[in-house]
């Protein structure tokens, strides 16, 4: 017997009468899909600004809440960020639980965390997100309340009884946790910093194909079915940071880092919450920016990416641009145009000319040169070995000449022992 979805009723209140309102709204109804509930209605009101005491106007509120009991809805839920004076003054008019946009998406985070990290970064998320709204909130969180630990009645009509101070002590206590996380990830972000490698960062729109790529890659570099990600049709899949070793030929190797995807609104304590994961892209030395071609919104999904990676300091790294699902919009692929790429990563259609542009990217800047190592340094020709692309190796009196190709700080590193720089 499958168990019956709740329903939701939406809302959205569009300012300024925007022509694109409807895309905000499908992709709330992709969000409340993705927390298996299913809407059976949705309201808009066009407004020129905000009404401060309940976000819509009075009347709207009042019809909304007649609906949602005619209806029989679980849940109404607002496209919009409410203030919790905007919660309480709705909470009294509309006698249904109330979510709110930053809610929802937090409650979807709060069902696709899996590792510890990311249960206690949703978890500050959502703490935060709580402390200035205790007086609105009433039951309209309750259905949240077990994810935090702190209270669980069991019903969303139940008020959620947390007082500030609990909040507050909470929070310090996740916090402390999460700071000794981020040491050891802090720890391990070194040592890939150590061993050279070129450190690549998948990022974009949620659900665009990041983890899908990040797969293919698996599969034809590592050829190791434990080293795949899950890979799902579905708003955040992917919350924690997945980081994986691709060897290609020539000895040429990165690390590829899959993490959380992008939002319009992405709630700021997320973003707050997530920042020592989304430190992976800010130390990255190249982006590949996953868009979905296929979706109308591409361009407003790249602007919202383009808006994040400023917020958490990645704006200056640079990108390829990579316009996944291509096959249903365009006939001839692959199509390249400098560091833009169109194919489809369902098709494996545009793979290899995908990796030509992530060599050409990594890689335009290294140094070719002849090296001559005593053979006493037997530590640095295994290094060069393990580390460089190693195109000639010859031995003569003095040691060992490697020909090689390497970046511009191993140069550096082991200029003393050039003999030639090679064109």
């Amino acid at each position: 017997m499958t168990e019956e979805k709740e329903k939701a009723l939406i809302v959205g209140v569009n300012i300024d009468y925007k022509e694109d309102f409807s895309k905000s709204m499908d992709e709330l109804e992709n969000l409340v899909n993705a927390c298996n509930i299913e809407v059976v209605d949705r309201q808009i009101q066009n407004l020129y600004e905000v009404n401060k005491p309940l976000y819509l106007g009075k009347g709207k509120a009042e019809e909304i809440g007649i609906i949602a009991k005619e209806l029989g809805v679980d849940v109404v839920i607002f496209n919009n960020e409410l203030s919790h004076t905007q919660l309480r003054n709705l909470q009294k008019i509309i006698d249904c639980p109330i979510l709110d946009r930053t809610s929802l998406i937090l409650e979807i985070f709060s069902k696709r965390a899996r590792t510890k990290e990311a249960k206690l970064q949703v978890e500050v998320a959502k703490l935060q997100y709580m402390l200035p709204r205790l007086v609105g909130l009433h039951s309209s969180l309750g259905r949240q309340g077990g994810a935090s630990g702190l209270s669980n009645k069991g019903s969303g009509e139940k008020k959620l009884e947390l007082d500030r101070r609990r909040i507050e002590e909470k929070l310090t206590e996740l916090r402390k946790e999460l700071e000794e996380l981020s040491k050891d990830r802090e720890v391990q972000r070194k040592k890939r910093e150590e061993s050279d490698i070129p450190l690549v960062s998948l990022v974009g729109y949620t659900n665009a194909g990041k983890s899908s790529l990040m797969n293919y890659m698996v599969d034809r570099f590592v050829k190791d079915v434990d080293k795949r990600v899950l890979e799902e049709d579905m708003l955040f899949a992917t919350l924690e940071t997945s980081v994986r070793k691709i060897e290609l030929d020539d000895n040429r190797k990165f690390l590829l880092s899959d993490t959380v995807g992008f939002i319009s609104e992405l709630p700021h304590d997320l973003i707050k919450a997530f920042r020592s994961t989304l430190e992976e892209i800010k130390n990255a030395d190249l982006l590949i920016e996953v868009i979905d071609y296929s979706d109308p919104s591409f361009d407003s999904q790249m602007q919202v990416t383009k808006e994040t990676l400023e917020k958490i300091g990645a704006a200056d790294i640079p990108v390829i641009y990579v316009y996944n699902k291509s096959e249903l919009m365009l006939e001839k692929l692959p199509l390249v145009d400098e560091n833009e790429i169109y194919l489809s990563i369902k098709e494996k259609r545009g793979m290899d000319e995908l990796i030509e542009l992530i060599i050409k990217n990594l890689y335009s800047k290294y140094v070719k040169c002849k090296m001559l190592i005593p053979f006493s340094q037997g530590s640095i020709v295994s290094y060069l070995n393990e580390h460089t692309n190693v195109i000639d190796t010859e031995y003569v009196e003095k040691g060992t000449i490697l020909t090689v190709e390497c970046r511009e700080a191993q140069y550096n590193k082991y200029k003393e022992y050039v003999i030639e720089k090679v064109q």
